[in-house]
This record gives structure tokens, sequence and C-alpha cells, in this order.
């Protein structure tokens, strides 16, 4: 056959052209039938067949010898798909259902074309007899590789695969000696915006600020981590109304702006509040107010300079609280948009979408009961001609694939409002998973312990500030009670206490499902025990010292040692690391955090399983299973800094 081969054509030449003709051949799990009148064609068309195969076994296996990077399902996939070609070539468009086993009792992963590939090909002369008989035609027409110790078909066509542990070892060993980026996913899409956190100017930033800048932040760091670059946009608001009697308020008790400070305003909260109960009461201050708008708007230079300032001030409060939780941000607020925003409307309306209506100017959308509004009867803009704008710029300016609004899910259908005016405009594509797109990341409300909206006892919002100072406190309490001021200098005291109590504030958080409601609770998100951050963070703690009990040097250890997954607990380990890229993949594409945090979890429990059941100092083993505490540790380390939590060392 191999000579036929190169004598009739080589590999790389253009197939006979009834191989792709449709009906003229088919192939069973045991042989090709070809319904051609020329026997020359059938020799032809059998040896290209047998060529295609050899070669693509060959690429298929050296890649996946070569590979031990990336999504581990994804390199699955690859190999199923070469086997899906070879066994249907007539259905090219089928592509290859890998899925991980959830009990992992059948195998590690599973292939589950066949029932769907059967429904697809029974009535068109196949020579399979069920789907069964489909699921071992793609067994015999895998791929060889070292990847795959062993695959069977169960029930109706589930084709099961046992990974080869030597495989997962070279995996690991691999990441040790080239770095746990090496497991990063890699996304189609290459430029995304998150739109995150996004206080109003002139107000604290309070709890419900927090699972906007929380879920934002991990999301980007995700995504940055994907290899996708991210801007990190805080569309803060400080362009609306409320500047008129802000303004106003300042003028009468700081004549001379040129003199107003931080310090001289105070809590800008409480400004805010006594400006607002004036504006209230004081018909005359109230349209002063509202002339102060106009003239901010038109570019008065004096309304300008004072705008500014109580932005400034504003800032200097925001900067505090996102130093204190790592979180980087690149202001663009609806100001900014403000010059764009004629020209957007007028786009708009030169595609026919706007109309008048009872004096504004509006989008009627089909399957709302009201219109969007984008131009407010007397002629101001509102938050739709600022999104709609801040859409357009993000797609035409910054030339992002991916747009991510992290809000409320009380914000639910403006968005869904203004996503279909900019798809009626031909903005985006129809088809909400085509790029360039939009998703709004929704999330509920934090509760406190009575079931109702986290307040103070003056029924107030809780400040982000004094939250956080709170977690501090507490875990800092919590580790003197243990003794650790006396072990530890006053500065490692205070940075773990930190470490500790926001990164238990944020993973309370994130470990949710971000679209349900949760409850605060600084008892249970302090516990040591259970789906906890502190737990979390022991753990690693943990880790890291037998590590450095052992005496071993770590570093030289990942050039020079091996490892092995010969115990059961070793290999389910192993396979729970291997899937790290995976993971971070899912919570990527769905949005969802908590994915990433359940992963982070199901890793300290199979860690336990694993110290609890295999010595690690002292045994025959102690070099493979160092690297795989190593391993672990690093792993662990990758999710709290995707998740925006630092790690502690020892505890």
């Amino acid at each position: 056959m191999a000579i036929l081969s190169q004598t009739l054509f080589p590999v790389t030449a253009t197939p006979p052209s009834s191989l792709f003709s449709l009906n003229r051949f088919s192939r069973s799990h045991h042989h090709f039938a070809y319904f051609s009148s020329s026997p020359t064609e059938k020799l032809r068309a059998a040896a290209w067949r047998f060529a295609f195969a050899t070669k693509a076994k060959s690429v298929a296996t050296m890649a996946a010898n070569e590979e031990f990077t990336g999504n581990l399902k994804r390199q699955l996939a690859k190999l199923f798909d070469v086997s899906l070609k070879l066994t249907v070539p007539d259905e090219p468009s089928v592509e290859p259902l890998v899925a991980a086993s959830a009990l992992g009792k059948f195998g590690d992963y599973q292939c589950n074309n066949a029932m769907g590939l059967w429904s697809i090909i029974k009535g068109k002369g196949t020579q399979f007899k069920g789907p069964p008989a489909v699921g071992q035609a793609l067994v015999k027409s895998l791929p060889t590789s070292e990847m795959v110790e062993s695959c069977s078909v169960a029930g109706p066509g589930f084709i099961n695969v046992v990974l080869s542990a030597k495989w997962m070892a070279k995996s690991i060993e691999n990441m040790l000696i080239n770095g746990v980026d090496t497991w990063a996913p890699t996304l189609s899409v290459k430029r995304a915006v998150v739109d995150f956190s996004s206080p109003n100017i002139a107000k604290e930033m309070h709890v419900g600020h927090l699972r906007s800048t929380i879920i934002g932040d991990t999301l980007a760091r995700m995504l940055e981590y994907s290899n996708v670059e991210v801007l990190r946009r805080n569309h803060v608001g400080d362009w609306g109304t409320q500047f008129g009697m802000l303004i106003e308020y300042l003028f009468e008790k700081f004549p001379d702006t040129d003199s107003v400070t931080e310090t001289a305003i105070g809590d800008l909260q409480v400004f805010y509040k006594a400006s607002k109960h004036k504006f209230d009461l004081d018909e005359d201050f109230k349209e002063r107010a509202q002339q102060a708008v106009v003239r901010l708007q038109g570019g008065d230079p004096v309304y300008r300079k004072a705008w500014a300032k109580i932005c400034d001030i504003s800032r200097t409060e925001f900067a505090k609280v996102y130093q204190r939780l790592r979180v980087e941000l690149e202001e663009k607020g609806e100001s900014f948009y403000n010059p764009y925003i004629a020209k957007v409307i007028e786009e708009l309306n030169s595609k026919g979408l706007v109309e008048e209506s009872e004096g504004a100017r509006v989008i009627f959308l089909e399957g709302f009961d009201i219109p969007l509004m984008v131009v407010k009867s007397d002629g101001g803009f509102n938050y739709a001609s600022t999104d709609l704008t801040a859409l357009w710029y993000r797609l035409n300016e910054e030339k992002a694939e991916w747009i991510i609004y992290v809000t409320d899910v009380g914000q639910q259908q403006h968005f869904n409002m203004f996503f279909k005016a900019a798809r009626k405009a031909g903005w985006l594509p129809d088809n909400d998973k085509t790029y360039p797109r939009v998703n709004h990341v929704g999330f509920g409300l934090v509760l406190g312990e009575d079931g109702k909206r986290f307040r103070t006892r003056a029924t107030d919002v809780v400040r982000l500030v004094d939250l956080l100072d709170e977690a501090k406190t507490r875990s800092k309490l919590a580790l003197i009670e243990r003794g650790k001021d006396k072990e530890w200098t006053p500065e490692e005291l205070d940075q773990t206490a930190e470490a500790v109590g926001y990164g238990a504030v944020k993973y309370a958080d994130l470990k949710n499902n971000r679209l349900t409601n949760y409850t605060f609770s600084f008892d249970q998100m302090l516990n040591d025990k259970g789906n906890t951050a502190v737990y979390l963070l022991y753990a690693h703690a943990r880790i890291c010292s037998i590590i450095r009990k052992s005496g071993k040097d770590i570093d030289e250890l990942r050039k020079t040692g091996k490892l092995a997954l010969d115990h059961a607990d070793e290999r389910a380990l192993g396979l729970h690391l291997l899937r790290f890229a995976e993971t971070v993949e899912e919570a990527c594409t769905n949005l969802l955090p908590s994915v990433l945090c359940e992963y982070l979890y199901n890793l300290s429990e199979h860690y336990t399983r694993f110290y609890s059941n295999c010595q690690v100092n002292g045994s025959p083993e102690e070099t493979s299973r160092l690297l795989l505490c190593e391993a672990t540790a690093i792993v662990m380390r990758k999710c709290f800094h995707l998740l925006g939590i630092t790690p502690v060392y020892k505890i």
C-alpha cells in the first residue's frame, strides 16, 4: 500500500475527486466500501485514505508527545477530531464532545459523540449497527498517543478515556520547570474591556460596590492569564445632575475654592447628604444648582474647576480602597464620553433608529414595553446615551472584541435594551456568541444575617473601608489567640492579618454563584474549617511547611527530580492539577469566578487525602512526593492570584 501511494500520487497531492463526492462511498468501522465504476480509482482512493490516516496519526502522535501544556480537554479533543474525520469523513462539521468524567470510575474523560453521530448517519446507508459500533470505530481510528493509556466503550457508545499516569507525571514535571503560565488557556479573543466597580463621585464606596470590584477584578485577572489584553475600565459617575448641587454647596461653604482640601471638606458622604438636604428644602438653592449643571456642561471654567476639585477628592478616597484590595483600574468616567455623544446620537439618527416621543428622542425596541430614551425632553443626555457612546468608543476607538459590564442584576433590563439598540444599529452581530460581543455580568445583593440588605444599625449602607478594617482586626485577634504575636514580628502579624482578612472577604463573595444573593457573616468567612479563604490559606501554608521541613532544595529537585503517580491518591491529585487550564477557561467563558473557587477547594481536598495516605518526608518516594507538594502549592498560588488573594507561607 505504501508503494501504491508513492506511485499513484504523493500524500500531499489532491485526492481523487470521488473521495469527496457525497454518497459515493461509505466507511464502516472495519473497511471502506467504494462505489466507483473504475478499479483504478478505487485503488487510488484506497491508497490516499491509507496515506492520510497514517500521516494524520503520526502528526497527532508527535503533537501529543510534545505537548505537556495547556488545556487537557482540548488536547484530547484534537485526537478525537482526527478520529472523527477518519470515521465519518462525510460529516466534517461534527465537533468532538470531550468532557471530564464526573465520578472517575470508568475513566478520566469521556468522548460523547457516538449517539449524536448515529442520529445523523443512520438514514444514510451506513454500515454501523448502532451507537456502540460508532464508538468502537472512533476508538479504532484514534491516533496513537503517549497521553492515552486506554479507551473503552460503555453503554450507548460512551468512550471512556484513561490517561497515562506516566504522561501526567511528565506534564507536571514540565510545569515545574517551565512555570504554571505554560498551563494558561488560549481564548479566541485578543482584547477585552472589563467595566467594573464604577462608584459615583462624591459618594463613599460601600458594600454594594464590593461585588462589582471583586468580581470584575477576578474576571480581568483570569482573562489576562489567558493571554487576553484587558482594558480595566472604571466607569465612574462623574457627570450627573447631582454636580449642580455639590458645586453650589461647595461655593457656599468655601467661597475660595482654591483653598478647598480633602481635610476641609471632611467626610464626603456627609458633604453629599448636606447638599442634598439643602437641595430638597431650599428652592433658591435648587434653582442655582440646576443652573450650575448647565454652566458645568457648557464648559464654564469656574464650574469646571469646582467639579474637578470634587472629583479629585473622591478619587483619593477610592484609591485607598483599591490599594487595600490590590485592584488596578483605569478611570474613564461618564464625562470622558460626553464629547462623543452628539456624534453617536446623530449616527443612530441617520440609520433611522431615533424617533420623537413626548418631546424626548427615543429608540423603540421589539420586546420591550418602553422605548430606550437617548435624549431627554430638555435636550440633556442620560445613562443610555452615555452607555451607547461608551460602547461605540470601545468598539471603534479601543478595538475591543469583548466588552464585559459588571453591575447588579437590577440593571439587567437597561443592558438588554441598549445591547439590542446596538445590534439594531449594526454595531454588534445578531448572534450574541459571535465577536465582537457584549455581556452583562449581573450579581445579587449582599444580605445581613437578618436576611435583609446588609446595613449598619443606623440603617446606612456599610462603608467598604469599615468592612475591610473589621475583617483585618478580627483576623489579627484570631492570630493573637493562637500566640502568633509572640512568634512573629509585628510586621509579619500585620501582613498576615491583612492577607487573611481581606482574602476572607473576597473569597466569601466569589465562591457563590454571582447571580444569587449571599449573606455576609464575619464569623463564617473567618472560620478556619470548611470552604473559606482561611482554610485554603492555611492549607497552602501547611504545604510550604512540609517542603521546608524536608530540608531539600526544592528548586534543585524541580530540575533533577522525577515524579511518579503510582498511588491512587497521587494520581487523583495529579489529574486535578492538570485540569487547572480547562477550569480557568470554563470560568472565563461563562464569566463565573465561583468555578475557580470550587476547583481550588477541591484541590485542597485532594491534597488532604494524598497527604493522609502517602507519607512524604522520609519515605522512599520523598522526592516525587515533594514535587507533587510543590506543584500543588504553585497551582494554589496561581488560583489565589486570579482571585486577588495574597497567599501566606506560614501560619
